[in-house]
């Protein structure tokens, strides 16, 4: 499917490269953001015609070791904050704690963990994913972070501008090897966690629809007790929500959800056959119609499937999970770390960029489909102070189908995707209607917004 388009990265030099993000950090056009680790962080935007790194010297923050990195409006100021974190160990303590970027007027960045009212919270534990979640449905977003070996935190603003680690209180701080992050209503109708972890349970804090969390993994089926988990993401299941997670040499995990809210294991053989994946992403990246979902490996072919549904597109119906031929992208001497997705160039075909070089220094890796559908349509909700609505749920209808999106938050391993609800429409040329729900519940509906086009919709006034 994909054919090597590396060569748009004006400057890509070897390096131990791990998660990436994709936000508008200007304010105005996304850019690639990726996790230095042994080098600079850097920050990937387009201009004429090529991915050039715009990273100031704060953001590249070479004395620092980055593993991940999540946006998101963190003040409700419009602009989007970024969290980068570092680990300089494994496990446990370490010597150098997280970023929390913030632009000032001056277009300087400040890391808003050196004040000294925040020195208190300061993550020092090594951990492995960021995801940003609204919890109350106001605009305002938390990074929640996936410790390893120590508890997880949810960075919140507190009073006065400072930083307030919540995860305490709210029944959060649990610890575990953490290592993927999800953050979508995909328990609820408001922004669940779902933590993929490593030697011990899986957790899954569904929201009461008050901001407040219960962890229901054991009672739903989702505890995977046995496995070393990495990524996980949500997927398009015949308009309905699957979880795919990846363990690290045990099988991978393909969940649907029962009518009585438990859910079930349904993976092909060829899909849950195990292998040393990191990272997981799910995409129409041939603008076909329906999901594919990617999986990055470290020293082995990475993998792709499309995800196939009942030939009525029933939510909820039968799925098939199909071995694709992933050409360029299998990319089988790379040592993945982590990958997301962006439609960078404007042309309405994902761009898909894999971070490479955990062995050893590696460049980066940017992948396109060769034969995409010509027919697509992206939607680009915005919060009420104007930024990415980052957990807010994008239904599409069209024909007999209906396709789910999330915007989002977080996921895969280590990494969080562009903040557009991206529809591959196949051979149709339109969609007849567009519904996006907020964080809040608060719900929009869109009548024959059309195709090849990107509509940004933003949060009801009144």
């Amino acid at each position: 499917m994909f054919e090597d388009v590396s060569c748009l990265i004006a400057n890509n030099p070897p390096g131990l490269h791990y998660g990436v993000a994709v936000a508008a950090l200007n304010g105005t056009k996304f850019a690639f953001v990726v996790a230095g680790f042994a080098g600079p962080n850097r920050v990937l935007a387009w201009a004429n015609g090529q991915l050039r790194d715009t990273a100031p010297p704060e953001l590249a923050d070479e004395e620092r070791q980055s593993v991940a990195v999540a946006a998101g409006d963190f003040d409700g100021d419009g602009r989007e904050e970024l969290y980068v974190l570092n680990a300089d160990t494994f496990t446990g303590p370490k010597r150098f704690a997280d970023r929390l970027f913030k632009r000032g007027p001056d277009g300087h960045w400040a890391d808003l963990f050196d004040r000294p009212e925040n020195a208190g919270v300061r993550n020092l534990a090594s951990g492995r994913s960021v995801a940003v979640i609204d919890r109350r449905g106001i605009g305002r977003y938390g990074f929640f972070v996936a410790n390893f070996g120590r508890p997880m935190r949810l960075y919140e603003l507190g009073p006065g501008g400072t930083v307030a680690d919540l995860a305490p209180p709210l029944g959060l701080a649990r610890t575990a090897s953490g290592r993927g992050v999800l953050a979508l209503p995909v328990l609820s109708a408001h922004p669940d966690l779902i933590c993929v972890n490593e030697q011990g349970p899986n957790f899954a804090f569904r929201n009461r629809g008050d901001g407040t969390f219960e962890e229901v993994a054991e009672h739903l089926h989702l505890r995977d007790c046995e496995e070393p988990a990495r990524g996980v993401a949500a997927v398009d299941a015949g308009g309905a929500f699957a979880l795919a997670w990846a363990n690290w040499g045990g099988p991978h995990r393909f969940m649907t959800r029962r009518p009585n809210g438990e859910w079930r294991d349904r993976a092909t053989p060829g899909f849950a056959f195990p292998s040393a994946a990191r990272t997981v992403i799910a995409a129409d990246f041939d603008n076909d119609g329906t999901d594919e979902l990617f999986l990055n490996h470290l020293g082995e072919p990475n993998r792709l499937y499309r995800v196939g549904t009942a030939p009525d597109h029933t939510p909820g119906g039968e799925v098939a999970l199909t071995m694709l031929d992933a050409g360029a992208a299998q990319d089988e001497d790379g040592f993945g770390t982590g990958a997301a997705v962006c439609d960078i160039d404007g042309d309405g075909v994902l761009e898909l960029l894999v971070s490479r070089g955990e062995r050893s220094p590696q460049p980066l890796a940017v992948f396109k489909a060769r034969a995409a559908y010509p027919n697509w349509l992206r939607v680009k909700p915005l919060t009420r102070f104007g930024a990415p609505a980052r957990g807010a749920v994008v239904r599409a209808e069209y024909g007999s189908r209906v396709r789910v999106k999330g915007v989002c938050a977080g996921s895969g391993y280590l990494c969080q995707m562009e903040p557009v609800a991206h529809f591959g429409l196949g051979n149709a040329t339109a969609v007849d209607r567009v519904t996006v729900t907020w964080p809040d519940g608060t719900a929009v509906a869109l009548l024959n917004p059309g195709g090849n086009t990107t509509v940004t919709v933003p949060y009801p006034r009144g």
